[in-house]
């Protein structure tokens, strides 16, 4: 926004970011240490849920879209999550623009995507550094209207939060030149300080809010450091945690107790909260990934019987990982050999098992919905 514009809105209420506080000198511990121990427990209990599924990365993909969902929802882009697999299920590799694909479905696609891509970069021996989070804005903001908002690079102008509904500027982040000072101490902080782990992380994820390093994503880009940084640091075994729901519910207070942090220096007040939003959200996704884990093994018979095939636990897993799918992409992408899999969506239809969402036409193939999951998942 320019300076025009931003002359004519309100900075009374403006917070500055806090020059010289980060890291934190002291944290008030007797008032963390009973919240560490809670999210420890509950955060332990849904690690040791994954360590017992099946194919974790298959059973919980689509938290990872209901994630996307959620976390870009909360920055205004509004998309369901049948659109996002829908649109997922047309595409054969990298995001592009589809007939019919809306703009907010392209953007929150890009942010599961960006995920992923993380989660790989990791996985394949990348540190967890400024080219990793530079890695991740760009996958972001790759495609669509976050293109032209210089995708993978620092801001180069003062951004600030604001409220667009009362036209009130909210929180004015560190300034671009002190912005590369800034990055390094937090990146020096997250690999190097030797603070408990569930306490560097709610730091970290305050500092790199109060940093807002880029022109936009960063609300986005911040939510998805936590889930990569609690599995760098071996908090969780698999990159599996999402937060967006509990931050969503409780935005305002979520947003209220970071510009405390600059305006008031209350780092444990903000810890509380964030510890808080830990155990709470380790609670729901041990509840929906038990839901998840006791559908899968609920429909091990139904699919056998429909399929008789030895192929059918293969045809499970698929559908479990892409609750929306196209037929041909079962066909070319499942493992299952071709001949098996062009019947297996008719025989599941038959059954009542998925629903046709679209037939096939021509060249178009017959697109389905299993609607069992997609209950379990939808936001």
């Amino acid at each position: 926004m320019n300076s025009t514009i931003i002359s004519e809105m309100d900075m009374s209420d403006a917070v500055l970011y806090h020059y010289g506080a980060f890291p934190p000198p002291n944290l008030n511990y007797s008032r963390l240490y009973k919240k560490i121990a809670s999210a420890t427990e509950a955060m332990a209990r849904f690690d040791q849920m994954l360590k017992n599924m099946h194919d974790s990365e298959i059973l919980l993909s689509p938290l990872r879209r209901q994630e996307a969902v959620i976390s870009s929802r909360m920055e205004g882009t509004v998309s369901t999550m049948d659109e996002i697999l829908q649109y997922e299920a047309e595409l054969e590799e990298a995001p592009t623009k589809r007939p019919g694909a809306r703009s907010e479905t392209i953007e929150t696609y890009l942010y599961q995507w960006a995920l992923k891509k993380g989660q790989q970069a990791l996985s394949n021996g990348q540190p967890f550094s400024e080219w990793l989070v530079r890695s991740l804005h760009k996958e972001l903001l790759s495609f669509g209207r976050g293109a032209t908002k210089s995708p993978g690079e620092y801001k180069k102008e003062q951004n600030y939060l604001a409220d667009p509904g009362q036209r009130r500027i909210r929180f004015v982040p560190i300034t671009p030149e002190k912005l590369q000072e800034g990055i390094e101490k937090l990146f020096g902080y997250m690999n190097e300080n030797e603070e408990q782990i569930l306490l560097k992380t709610a730091i970290s994820h305050v500092e790199f809010e109060a940093l807002h390093p880029f022109q936009d994503g960063n609300g986005r880009i911040g939510r998805m450091l936590i889930t990569l940084l609690l599995w760098h640091k071996g908090v969780i075994a698999q990159p599996q945690f999402y937060i967006s729901g509990y931050l969503e519910e409780n935005k305002e207070e979520y947003i209220e107790r970071m510009r405390r942090v600059s305006s008031h220096g209350e780092w444990t007040q903000w810890c509380v909260f964030f510890l808080e939003m830990l155990k709470q959200q380790a609670e729901n996704n041990l509840s929906i990934t038990e839901k998840i884990h006791s559908l899968y093994e609920e429909m091990k018979g139904p699919f056998a019987e429909a399929l008789s095939s030895k192929w059918s636990m293969k045809a499970l897993d698929y559908i479990f990982a892409n609750p929306i799918f196209k037929n041909s992409k079962l066909v070319a992408d499942s493992g299952i050999p071709v001949p098996s899999a062009r019947r297996f969506g008719r025989l599941l239809e038959q059954r009542g098992i998925i629903r046709l969402l679209r037939p096939a036409s021509g060249p178009q193939s017959a697109l389905y919905v299993f609607e069992p999951l997609m209950k379990l998942v939808r936001v």
